[in-house]
């Protein structure tokens, strides 16, 4: 059984040219390699582990290297960059489904607080951060966001559908638009109902007090949402800072199209 946070040379032949070029430096020790710093960054993703536990015998480098290298590399939007790669090479493979979006959330506890946070009504107003995911209709992640826990999803629906890039991969101009978006009654409003028509996807929200008709399309988003779940850093937000927690669901989401490649090794 491979080991998860071992990046193949299949994967890092796709995350090397993303990475930012580091400047030589004349003094001082030389610097550890990106991809056995990044091997480090997924053990603390797939472990749930705190940085300073990081085991040193497995030559990933100190915990305050690898959040260095995670905190430099989100700045550089290099997780955003990938997941539009393999989301170009899906699309090229046919396995984007197009005729229809899904959004959900989810909550996590924010155990230190932070940018982005707030009282959660599913942890009787505890600190915590809500994930904003919107799916194509086979359930591949094609963007993410990070808001307070007392964001509600429906105000946030409108920006995460404007956060899919554009997916290239295929003849003519990149896609980025769905021609539906399946939503469950947190979404329930005829405003946002028209701002959809107006962007040309054609709404399926479940209204609120009545039989949800949509699960049976939306059970996608769901299973997406508990495989971001399975990245036992990102079940429980730890960080303060904002754009390492972000860092690391960018990086799971990332995680999660690669595994959807056909013939993928991970």
């Amino acid at each position: 059984m491979a080991v998860p946070w071992i990046v193949s040379d299949e994967l890092w032949g796709r995350i090397e040219p993303l990475l930012p070029v580091r400047p030589a430096s004349r003094t001082g020790p030389t610097p550890l390699p990106d991809r056995r710093v990044l091997q480090g960054v997924l053990f603390v993703l797939y472990r749930g582990i705190g940085w300073e536990d990081l085991p040193q015998e497995l030559g990933f480098g100190s915990g305050m290297t690898c959040w260095r290298r995670l905190r430099d590399w989100q700045a550089c939007g290099v997780f955003d960059r990938l997941q539009a790669v393999l989301l170009a090479e899906l699309n090229a493979a046919g396995q984007i489904d197009w005729s229809r979006a899904i959004a959900d959330s989810s909550h996590v506890r924010a155990i230190k607080g932070g940018l982005q946070t707030g009282p959660s009504p599913v942890y009787r107003g505890t600190t915590g951060s809500k994930h904003h995911v919107i799916t194509d209709g086979g359930g591949i992640p094609l963007a993410t966001m990070l808001t307070g826990g007392n964001r509600t999803d429906i105000t946030q629906l409108l920006p995460l559908i404007e956060a899919i890039p554009p997916v290239r991969g295929r003849r003519g101009r990149p896609r980025r638009k769905p021609n539906a978006l399946v939503a469950d009654c947190g979404y329930d409003h005829n405003t946002y109902r028209a701002h959809l028509r107006q962007r040309g996807l054609q709404p399926f929200i479940s209204q609120r007090k009545t039989r949800d008709t949509n699960q049976a399309v939306r059970w996608v988003v769901e299973q997406t949402l508990a495989l971001l779940h399975q990245f036992r850093r990102r079940a429980i937000r730890w960080e303060r800072r904002a754009d390492i927690h972000h860092g690391f669901l960018a990086l799971a989401t990332s995680l999660i199209c690669w595994r959807r490649l056909p013939n993928a090794i991970c």
